[in-house]
């Protein structure tokens, strides 16, 4: 199989005050732009054009926000590991737009190794986690094998490129 990773933006093209932009609202992405411009050092109008333009080329992917799935019923989260039975391009695909199609499923891994998958879900209790990887993994013709792992804790870390650049935290509000 070619090469599937995509080539996203050019990391060269960034200069110190894109990655103070980046850091900052990775911490906050509700941040306005006048606070933005003012910790970065520039005009607000010339900040706002910076993160127009890290928008359009790719860099900035998004905004989110973070809610507790307990308030959608939610007590159990868990890593289900998918072994495919054959690795033909039809059978990946007619897979990958299965997942799309499962509301349980918070985020999907396509990785190397002994597992293909790994596919984060999200249910009520153990009895909805069951029924769910029995009638939307077990019953795949994709489906070679499938190991579930419970998610006893998570952290996301949002100062993700901001560590890997070495700036500062921006100070709490």
């Amino acid at each position: 199989m070619p090469n599937t990773i995509r080539k996203g933006p050019d990391p060269s093209l960034l200069d110190r005050r894109d990655r103070e932009i980046l850091a900052y609202l990775q911490h906050d992405a509700r941040i306005s732009n006048k606070e933005l411009a003012a910790r970065v050092g520039l005009a607000p109008s010339s900040c706002l054009a910076r993160v127009r333009r890290l928008e359009a080329s790719g860099v900035l992917l998004g905004y989110h926000a973070e809610v507790d799935p307990r308030v959608h019923g939610v007590t159990l989260e868990a890593l289900i590991a998918i072994r495919l039975e054959k690795h033909a391009r039809a059978a990946i695909a007619a897979f990958e737009r299965h997942l799309g199609t499962l509301a349980e499923v918070r985020g999907t891994f396509h990785v190397a190794g002994a597992t293909d998958y790994l596919v984060h879900v999200a249910v009520r209790d153990a009895e909805h986690l069951r029924d769910f990887a029995l009638s939307a993994f077990a019953t795949r013709p994709e489906v070679a094998h499938m190991e579930t792992s419970l998610i006893f804790s998570h952290k996301r870390n949002p100062r993700f490129g901001a560590a890997l650049d070495l700036l500062p935290a921006p100070a709490p509000r």
